[in-house]
């Protein structure tokens, strides 16, 4: 019995290490980073509010498709980095409930 438990363990820590690759020589934490990316162009900053209008496309990591909403922003001053008519990646959260930009970028 003692025998099938240290196997059934080592088998778990051995499946993630295997696992490290997403069909690259990246790790799957770089992959999954990227993947949650999205890009979109910003329709309005709110500065006071602490809120950013964005335009986007799928939202992969939220499940959602393209549309227009309003975001909170993780931190205020990455409002001071956009203005209105940018053209944004950014990776958008659930935080509390509310959709939350966790960074965003300009794209030139």
């Amino acid at each position: 019995m003692r025998l099938v438990v240290y196997a059934l363990v080592a088998a778990a820590f051995a499946a993630p290490a295997a696992a490290t690759t997403h069909g690259t020589s990246r790790p799957l934490l770089i992959a999954a980073a990227t993947d949650a990316m999205a890009e979109g162009e910003v329709r309005k900053v709110d500065t006071s509010a602490k809120k950013i209008t964005i335009k986007h496309g799928e939202l992969r990591n939220l499940d959602m498709p393209a549309m227009t909403m309003v975001f909170q922003v993780a931190d205020p001053a990455m409002l001071a980095k956009v203005k209105v008519g940018d053209r944004v990646r950014f990776r958008p959260d659930k935080v509390n409930g509310a959709f939350t930009v966790m960074e965003i970028e300009a794209v030139k």
